[in-house]
């Protein structure tokens, strides 16, 4: 046992000292959930806390809270194989030493989230996911799925009260066991052990980067006439269809995105850069001296700088990714300052990363924790694959009014970018498991009723904790969001990870989206979701010692 203070992601949650340990095999954990139960305590999972939203403890937790941190990541970090096509992974691994596992047997998962050094464990518990769907003519490979991680388990083992015995114990679930469905995506209101995953062979990837394109032209409408002087349509749902895996990061106050694409390729395409290792962006992973320089500045005080901070973001992103200057030539006063002659050397230095080529998790891995600390609110758009290219549009229209209406204003917001990816929903026949069904609290859980909404946007806005307007802006785009998405055409759902129900001066505040938006994107279309997991949870932890006070108030019927 020991002090220390937990520190989240981008530090908007951090407590007093608390009390910690660092379980040494699963076995342990049943009996500290037997003691905390006895005491008045309240166990909590902890991994590398890159996270956002509140669910492991909240701000400013006092050292007097009765709150115990399970370390995972010390000791329950074991990766072994299962079966040919499985692994077997304790909570604490994380998903890099995971990908690489699989990959030394061949094998590999569609999509996962961007960061290594996240726990399998935390990836689980909020129904972590990359971004891909079916290209057109796709055939989706054995073992391969294109939603969350959660829905590649096919067995999992937690610590659930025992009736007989009346102690907490371990309990493996088979995939095929109604209640599972329910510990796939807890968002720690569960302490999962150990998972069995289902991976495929590995395809190589081919991921191309562009900075070519208009916003304008990329988040276009649907039926906005396309522009003369491309010979292929260029917007966000054509590459879709195209390769199938995008990721879309547009700079806070520019219209030139950074628009990445994967696409498979089992032998290297002669333009493209072969790699063997993860992160081959280090103009991103380590901030280049101007770009640390500048978000200092803005972190002090000086926010007006923000239209100027993405423009030198996208600058630096495409001389690393292309080597090209020109904008750099063209640019004047503070930019030219900013990118010296020393800086542009080291951006050139790693070689060029427009084009590149190797096994999959060289490709699906590429941020460390050496990136900008900034936070996200996010959240899930389900809609039909025929809609994205609305859904998108829609958003880009929301979003760019209220940064022109704030900056009418004077007031800088965000400072950070706009993500977009796309996912698929959770088809539980993905799992290989008969009987299975898809995670209750997934966000990505299929809706009854809307067979056709088989595609989901992700959507995720990007700045510094501490902004001036910061909140009140995600409350403004929360709402409009909800207004564009009302469940006719498509439907929102929150990213559990990230930032959602806004107030004027906080997240995950909000009554409104806390009591009846979450739960009922989670209830409609009918079939089991919100009341059953939150049903299911209770009667295996019936005294809640796996949650915390937020949890309490989230997580009720």
């Amino acid at each position: 046992m020991f002090r220390r203070v937990y520190r989240n992601w981008s530090g908007e949650v951090r407590t007093d000292q608390l009390w910690t340990c660092a379980p040494r095999t699963p076995e342990e954990v049943p009996a500290l959930a037997d003691w905390a139960r006895a005491h008045g305590w309240r166990l909590r999972a902890q991994g590398h806390r890159h996270t956002w939203a509140p669910l492991t403890v909240a701000d400013g937790t006092p050292e007097a809270a009765r709150v115990l941190l399970l370390d995972t990541t010390r000791h329950l970090t074991a990766i072994t194989a299962d079966s040919p096509t499985t692994v077997r992974a304790q909570s604490g691994a994380t998903m890099e030493a995971l990908l690489a596992h699989l990959a030394e047997r061949g094998l590999g998962l569609t999509a996962v989230p961007a960061p290594g050094e996240l726990t399998v464990g935390g990836v689980l518990a909020i129904g972590g996911h990359g971004t891909a769907v079916p290209a057109a003519g796709e055939v989706r490979p054995d073992g391969h799925g294109y939603g969350s991680v959660s829905n590649q388990v096919t067995r999992l083992t937690a610590v659930v009260l025992d009736p007989a015995t009346d102690r907490y114990t371990l309990r493996t679930f088979d995939r095929a066991e109604a209640d599972s469905a329910a510990f796939l995506v807890h968002l720690g209101r569960a302490f999962v052990t150990e998972v069995v995953l289902r991976a495929g062979a590995d395809r190589p990837l081919r991921c191309v980067s562009r900075l070519d394109i208009p916003a304008a032209e990329l988040f276009a409408r649907p039926d906005a006439s396309p522009p003369s002087t491309p010979s292929r349509p260029r917007t966000l749902a054509d590459f879709v269809e195209r390769d199938g895996r995008v990721e879309a990061i547009w700079f806070a106050y520019t219209e030139r995105p950074w628009l990445k694409t994967w696409s498979v390729a089992p032998n290297r395409p002669f333009a493209s850069r072969a790699v063997d290792e993860p992160y081959n962006y280090p103009f991103s992973d380590s901030v280049p001296e101007p770009v640390a320089r500048l978000a200092g500045d803005l972190v002090a005080g000086t926010w007006a700088s923000a239209p100027l901070f993405g423009q030198l973001q996208y600058l630096v992103a495409k001389i690393g990714l292309t080597g090209d200057l020109t904008d750099v030539l063209l640019s004047g006063g503070l930019l030219r300052e900013l990118l010296t002659g020393e800086v542009l050397t080291h951006l050139l230095a790693g070689g060029l990363r427009s084009d590149l080529w190797g096994p999959s998790r060289t490709l699906l891995q590429y941020v460390r924790p050496t990136t900008l600390r900034v936070t996200a609110n996010g959240y899930a758009i389900l809609a039909r694959r025929a809609d994205l290219q609305w859904v998108v549009a829609e958003f880009a229209d929301r979003y760019r009014a209220l940064l022109d209406t704030y900056r009418d204003r004077g007031e800088f917001p965000v400072n950070g970018a706009v993500e977009i990816r796309v996912t698929g929903v959770d088809d539980p026949a993905w799992s290989g498991v008969p009987g299975a069904r898809p995670p209750l609290l997934s966000a990505l859980r299929p809706r009854p009723d809307r067979p056709d909404w088989d595609t989901a946007v992700w959507l995720d806005v990007l700045g510094f904790p501490g902004t001036p307007g910061l909140h009140r802006f995600g409350r403004d785009l929360e709402q409009a969001l909800l207004r564009s998405f009302d469940g006719t055409r498509a439907g929102l759902r929150v990213e559990w990870s990230k930032g959602w129900a806004y107030t004027e001066d906080a997240a995950w505040a909000d009554a409104d989206v806390l009591d009846r938006v979450i739960p009922a994107g989670l209830r409609d279309g009918g079939g089991p979701g919100w009341d059953e997991a939150v049903t299911t949870l209770d009667r295996h932890d019936p005294h809640r010692v796996f949650g915390n006070p937020f949890l309490d108030r989230l997580l009720k019927l």
